[in-house]
């Protein structure tokens, strides 16, 4: 069954939305590197109503301990769900789908390359414009298809990620 796709414009409630869940991920993950990552995080981008955060642990195996206590607060665990070194965990399901949680180990590849896309739009309004204007696009051309929404985005964030790795991190290679 595919899922629907549904972008809405920026919604400045998303900043608190994430400071609610910080607060209850911190009782779990008490010296994690807790950040608001994705589109939702970048003020005037539309994006699809569910907040990314990125949790960042000194070794990865920490998310597989708490796996028990991120379920007994309504979180899904989806172990790597593709991305090697990756935690996955959400919570809500399909409308009510509210958060996805990526916990990567600090200073990962993962972990620099979602912090360094997500700078980088917040530092370039014209690429925060244009990746806008496809999401926009793709949503239009792909409603009830979110996984031929997200394929049509992946040239444009691989494109983008790395001019942010290399202006973020001069000397990512």
């Amino acid at each position: 069954m595919k899922r629907k796709v549904r972008v809405v414009t920026y919604d400045p409630a998303w900043k608190d939305t994430f400071a609610e869940a910080e607060l209850e991920l911190r009782t779990i993950f008490e010296e994690g590197d807790i950040h608001h990552i994705g589109s939702t995080s970048v003020e005037g981008l539309s994006a699809k109503p569910i907040i990314d955060i990125l949790i960042e642990v000194d070794h990865i195996e920490r998310a597989d301990e708490e796996t028990e206590r991120m379920e007994h607060h309504g979180y899904v665990a989806r172990g790597e769900h593709g991305i090697p070194g990756r935690r996955f965990f959400y919570k809500g399901e399909g409308e009510e789908r509210s958060l996805h949680i990526h916990t990567f180990e600090k200073g990962s590849d993962g972990a620099k390359r979602h912090l360094a896309f997500r700078d980088y739009l917040r530092s370039h309004p014209d690429v925060k414009e244009e990746y806008g204007t496809l999401k926009t696009l793709l949503v239009k051309k792909h409603p009830e298809s979110l996984e031929d929404y997200m394929d049509g985005k992946d040239p444009f964030i691989k494109t983008v990620e790395k001019e942010a790795l290399v202006w973020r991190y001069s000397d990512y290679r």
